[in-house]
């Protein structure tokens, strides 16, 4: 059984920056896909970005170019650097897991395992 932990959230003005982490505990010795998803006021969950355990990433279109997924699994650490932030980027922040090398798809459907969240809120 993972457990994950988010933090880093907070509130940033428009074309600020932010970096979640999300760490985990348990079960850490098996290869797992590690992505990150949001939900904004009002809006369904939405995934935001994936690694595999190979380092392959994939974005969503609305923050490619922008955001920053990396992991270190040294330390069972997965992160999420997050510039030039609009207010559309407010919402929870979810760090999660699925067992596997790779990733294939965003689906959060997909992810077993999930973090509490972190809040972030971008202000115009």
């Amino acid at each position: 059984q993972v457990q994950l932990v988010e933090s880093g959230g907070g509130s940033v003005q428009a074309g600020g920056s932010l970096r979640l982490s999300c760490e985990a505990s348990g079960g850490t010795y098996r290869p797992y896909c590690m992505g990150w998803f949001r939900q904004g006021p009002g809006k369904e969950r939405e995934g935001v970005a994936y690694i595999d355990t190979y380092g392959t990433t994939r974005y969503a279109v609305s923050v490619k170019g922008r955001f920053t997924i990396s992991r270190e699994d040294t330390n069972h650490t997965l992160y999420l650097q997050m510039d030039s932030l609009k207010p559309d980027d407010t919402g929870m922040y979810f760090c999660a897991a699925k067992s596997g090398d790779y990733c294939y798809t965003l689906y959060s459907r997909e992810f077993r395992y999930w973090g509490q969240g972190t809040q972030v809120t971008v202000s115009s």
